[in-house]
């Protein structure tokens, strides 16, 4: 009995820390994108106030503007990033678990 509750005591610990290394690599990825679009959206805002006239402007604006070409390369290394990041994290996770395995077996 002694044996069963230290066992599940190790499984428990196990997917605790399994649950923090996801965890934690899905909020640095989090931060990481909400920083490089927060940035941007901060950008945009200082050019509209610094281009606003005291002047009515009665033209529209269009309703949908295509993305630059340096804003898509932006988004394409930052979720190729986010790909490398979370890839990183399943070899480290794996190998990991793979460890803790080889331990509790052994012993």
């Amino acid at each position: 009995m002694l044996r069963e509750v230290k066992d599940m005591s190790d499984k428990t610990e196990q997917v605790v820390k399994n649950a923090l290394i996801i965890g934690g690599t899905l909020a640095v990825t989090y931060l990481l994108v909400s920083q490089v679009r927060s940035s941007k959206k901060k950008k945009a805002k200082v050019k509209a106030k610094g281009v606003q006239n005291s002047e009515p402007d009665f033209e529209p604006s269009p309703a949908y503007s295509p993305p630059s070409f340096l804003s898509q390369l932006g988004d394409r290394l930052v979720n190729q990033a986010t790909l490398m990041l979370l890839d990183i994290a399943k070899d480290k996770l794996s190998e990991y678990l793979s460890n803790r395995k080889q331990k509790h077996e052994d012993s």
